[in-house]
């Protein structure tokens, strides 16, 4: 539900995701998400970089 409410009204969220055997949590804002796709992108709050990851790399999304 996070996800949905964080893409929608362009809230700060904290996302938990999995990459090369960690887990890693960033800050940020979702811009995209395509579950036909496998697609997750959102933009990291401190250098302002476009992330993009499969859906299933994601653990967690809380928002800030």
């Amino acid at each position: 539900m996070a996800r949905i409410e964080a893409l929608h009204t362009n809230k700060q969220a904290y996302l938990t995701y999995y990459k090369q055997g960690q887990y890693i949590t960033e800050t940020g804002f979702i811009q995209f998400v395509d579950s036909l796709g496998n697609l997750f992108i959102f933009i990291d709050d401190v250098f302002e970089l476009k992330n993009k990851m499969r859906l299933s790399e994601l653990i967690d999304i809380r928002l800030a």
